[in-house]
């Protein structure tokens, strides 16, 4: 399985610091809506990580989340939320992104941690991971969506952030790009589910190979379409 690197090096699934508020995992919502972002933003202009994850929907891998902080004078062209970029050009903005940023992590939760937590749980738990991770504090966290996790610092939970913030952008691009490495490895070990084309998500080719080949390990079992596989696979034993 590929390795989640960044500027502060390896990071495994369990680094320094990151079992923080594991046991009472708690998260909150933002209020204020755009302008309140962008209210916060403005007093903490020098050092602003974004943040974001991917892999929250797929049956199967892990939920993988990143964290940059880039320079005000970056040099970033086409840089926007990572759905919207070609596999191509996610990496070479990707391999861009790593070389100009003032500091950027990798973390993940694992399939364990997200049945025993839950997918949403799991999620915060990445995202607390991939802050503490980075080798530079920063001020103020963005994250994207509607939910933020405690923090040692400030933070912002920003709905379409990864199309508003360059920062955000920039991490779900980091994110986006090592899911799919991520995936495209676990390939080679499960190859009837079509991982390097799905990267786990629940399609037609995904959801059929689930009933006809079963449940691996990495799939997640509290998801209702690998319980249903479980299922069948029990009822037919």
């Amino acid at each position: 399985m590929s390795s989640l690197t960044g500027r502060s090096g390896l990071i495994p699934g369990n680094p320094r610091g990151t079992g923080r508020n594991y046991a009472g995992l708690t998260c909150r919502r933002s209020a204020g809506g755009r302008q309140g972002y962008q209210a916060a933003v403005a007093q903490s202009r020098r050092m602003i990580a974004g943040v974001d994850e991917v892999g929250r929907g797929p049956l199967a891998g892990p939920v993988v989340t990143a964290a940059v902080i880039l320079p005000n004078d970056y040099d970033l062209p086409g840089l926007t939320d990572s759905k919207k970029l070609s596999p191509t050009r996610r990496r070479v903005l990707a391999q861009a992104i790593q070389q100009q940023a003032i500091s950027w992590s990798l973390a993940k939760a694992s399939v364990a941690e997200i049945d025993q937590l839950n997918i949403l749980h799991a999620t915060m738990l990445a995202m607390q991971r991939a802050v503490v991770a980075l080798n530079v504090q920063p001020e103020l966290v963005l994250v994207d969506g509607n939910r933020a996790p405690e923090f040692a610092m400030p933070a912002r939970a920003v709905v379409g952030g990864d199309g508003l913030e360059p920062a955000i952008s920039a991490a779900s691009i980091v994110a986006k790009v090592a899911r799919d490495a991520i995936m495209a490895d676990y390939a080679a070990s499960y190859p009837h589910y079509g991982l390097e084309r799905n990267s786990g998500y629940p399609t037609a080719e995904h959801r059929l190979a689930l009933q006809q080949y079963g449940v691996t390990p990495i799939h997640r079992r509290s998801f209702a379409p690998v319980r249903a596989a479980l299922q069948q696979t029990s009822d037919n034993s």
